[in-house]
């Protein structure tokens, strides 16, 4: 049935669907299909959903006849958060022929029996409590830098997320199954591996079927910091009240380890961190940014940020914005709340006009804007390590810093995937860096 059957992939959301979405397609390359990109014509189209904002949900579908403008007679199959979470209403939309749930979809291929197309999508899906095992994943040759899955899951209970329903209990890889999945990541030439999962600070529980933490987060941090052959970690992001000094402290003087955190905040408000119900006040946040920038002064740090909260005033507003302005920081993640049914926060008193809070996300996201700015002028002379990407983007080849300053020079094809000496120069008109290479 495979012969010569071509497949193609589409993945909404975070680095941990991607690590996922690539482990899925070896295994359809396997067993014989010929991988395609996901805008040529194939067999079977996989979309790998996202429902962390209302947005994510509602490009599903435009993406779904996108794929049918390539193959009207396409096998539709949608796996992923949203697929979990609401798998009959996938299943409804015109031309999904399968949706799997967060077990199944690594199992995919076993559930095409032919590739007949169905007048209603046919459904798989498990009870979120039986995702309680763990499946490993990693990405290589989607992107210069791999994504690596140390972790999936989350027993956190914020009002405002669907993840713990879409992804089930927090559960991590072994750490030899790490290790081993690095080795092979650096084996194939590639140069950095960034670190992913739903809650990686939470490594360790889980790790060999129970939820006591045989290895914690540092630990895996060191030794994945032995491994040759790597020359670049980048740890994704982690919640603030698990990264510890100690881990900070680790990174500053590692060897693969860069210095660049991406750490959510979602509010700059104690109170509405209470309602949205994080585990830290402000307290702890100021400290995590300020042990870094001690440790490394030229660390890049993200910071994710939600805006019109149910009960977010302009007063509460205004004080996440002026704390982020006066917190030494690199650049925001700004999210527009949107309500996700089966949460908690559907029921809270104090709903924001959506206008309010498009306008709200705006001004964060100028803030970003300024951010990256004062902390890209700040890096000006300094001699950094830049990767290439692969793309040509209108005449320029673009890399990243170690600690994640986006920098360009004109195209050649010789710098992709390579490592450079650089300075840095001067800041162009797209916000990126320009550069000499340092003989």
């Amino acid at each position: 049935m495979n012969a010569e059957k071509k497949v193609a992939f589409y993945t909404l959301g975070c680095k941990l669907n991607f690590s996922e979405t690539s482990t899925i397609a070896r295994t359809f390359t396997s067993e014989g299909f010929e991988r395609v990109e996901f805008e040529e014509k194939a067999d079977i189209y996989v979309i790998n959903t996202c429902s962390v904002t209302d947005n994510a949900d509602k490009r599903f579908k435009s993406i779904v006849k996108n794929a049918l403008k390539q193959n009207d007679e396409a096998f539709l199959i949608a796996i992923g958060c949203y697929a979990q979470l609401k798998p009959e209403e996938l299943a409804a939309v015109d031309g999904v022929d399968l949706v799997l749930g967060a077990t199944e979809k690594f199992n995919v291929t076993s559930y095409i029996n032919d590739l007949t197309k169905n007048n209603l999508g046919k459904v798989h899906s498990c009870e979120i409590s039986d995702a309680d095992f763990y499946v490993g994943s990693y990405s290589i040759g989607d992107r210069t830098r791999a994504f690596l899955k140390v972790q999936d899951g989350c027993d956190y209970k914020c009002t405002y997320c669907t993840i713990p329903l879409a992804r089930g209990i927090s559960r991590s890889d072994t750490v030899q199954n790490v290790l081993d999945n690095a080795k092979e990541i650096s084996s194939k030439g590639i140069k950095e591996i960034v670190l992913t999962g739903v809650n990686i600070g939470d490594y360790g529980k889980g790790e060999f079927g129970n939820k006591k933490h045989e290895h914690t987060f540092l630990d895996l941090v060191k030794e994945l910091d032995k491994v040759e052959g790597i020359h670049r970690l980048r740890i994704s992001s982690i919640e603030p009240n698990l990264l510890k000094d100690e881990t900070i402290d680790f990174v500053s003087t590692s060897s693969s380890f860069v210095p660049h955190f991406h750490i959510p905040l979602q509010s700059g408000s104690d109170e509405l961190l209470k309602k949205m119900k994080r585990r830290y006040l402000k307290e702890t946040y100021t400290n995590r940014v300020s042990r870094i920038k001690e440790t490394m002064p030229n660390a890049c740090i993200g910071v994710d940020v939600i805006v019109g909260f149910p009960g977010e005033t302009d007063a509460l507003f205004l004080e996440t914005y002026n704390y982020l302005n006066d917190l030494d920081i690199s650049y925001l993640h700004v999210f527009t709340y949107s309500e996700r049914p089966n949460t908690e926060a559907v029921a809270l008193n104090g709903i924001i006009p959506k206008k309010v809070r498009a306008k709200r996300s705006k001004m964060l996201r100028g803030l970003s804007a300024k951010k990256r700015r004062s902390f890209y002028e700040s890096q000006l002379g300094n001699s950094l390590t830049a990767l290439f990407e692969s793309e040509n983007k209108e005449g320029y080849i673009h890399g990243f810093t170690e600690n994640y300053v986006k920098v360009k020079t004109p195209w050649n094809p010789e710098l992709v995937n390579t490592l450079h000496e650089i300075t840095l120069t001067e800041i162009d008109e797209d916000g990126s860096v320009r550069l000499n290479f340092i003989n």
